[in-house]
């Protein structure tokens, strides 16, 4: 990733890149087979290009990609809506297989902010309001998007949620594949051509004089 410095030159720096996975937690989305299997493949390809792992800590198919993460190596990161470890499992109901857990303290909705704003790119798959959320605000924020399309819920009707429903634009870091191996060579190059806003509420800040 490229930060311009202040006379306008690009400074280079290089890390792992963070890769959140956020998607369907409850409902007949988690039992589908076909989500699950794609589930595992991108928490398996995840791990095996040396990403680190990031969700929300949650169940569902963001906890079946976690595990597949692990079983090939990966290290994973949950951001957790829970104040402790004990609220995380006994009031949440949570997984808590990761190597680390960040606890905010936040309940859902805040914590979603905080999921998207620690990875470098998100990867959508399946999802209901829960995962809209979490959609709605990485695409206002400029993050670099992954979606894997036939996986169930909002992941098959992204389009026409961006450009029917909301008259927007898909934006050129926004990525599609079925094939979650696929997605995430579209992703890493969106991340590495597009580097995020300097600042937040980007978009409000072009309006202004000067």
């Amino acid at each position: 990733m490229v930060f311009p410095d202040a006379a306008g030159h690009g400074n280079a720096s290089y890390h792992r890149m963070k890769i959140g996975v956020m998607g369907s937690a409850s409902g007949a989305q988690i039992k589908d087979a076909v989500a699950i299997t794609k589930a595992k493949q991108l928490g398996n390809e995840i791990a095996k290009r040396g990403h680190i792992f990031v969700n929300g800590a949650c169940p569902g198919l963001p906890n079946d990609a976690l595990l597949a993460a692990q079983e090939s190596g990966g290290f994973t990161i949950g951001i957790s809506p829970a104040f402790s470890e004990y609220q995380h499992v006994y009031e949440y109901q949570s997984p808590h297989d990761h190597d680390m857990l960040i606890y905010t303290g936040l309940g859902f909705m805040e914590r979603d902010i905080i999921n998207i704003r620690s990875v470098d790119g998100v990867v959508f798959i399946g999802g209901g309001i829960g995962t809209l959320n979490e959609f709605t605000i990485a695409y206002d924020e400029g993050r670099p998007i992954g979606i894997i399309t036939n996986s169930g819920g909002i992941s098959n009707s992204i389009p026409h949620i961006v450009e029917e429903l909301c008259l927007r634009e898909i934006p050129p870091n926004m990525v599609f594949d079925d094939d979650p191996a696929k997605l995430l060579d579209k992703l890493e190059i969106a991340i590495r051509s597009f580097p995020l806003p300097l600042q937040k509420d980007h978009r409000v800040r072009k309006g202004l004089p000067g």
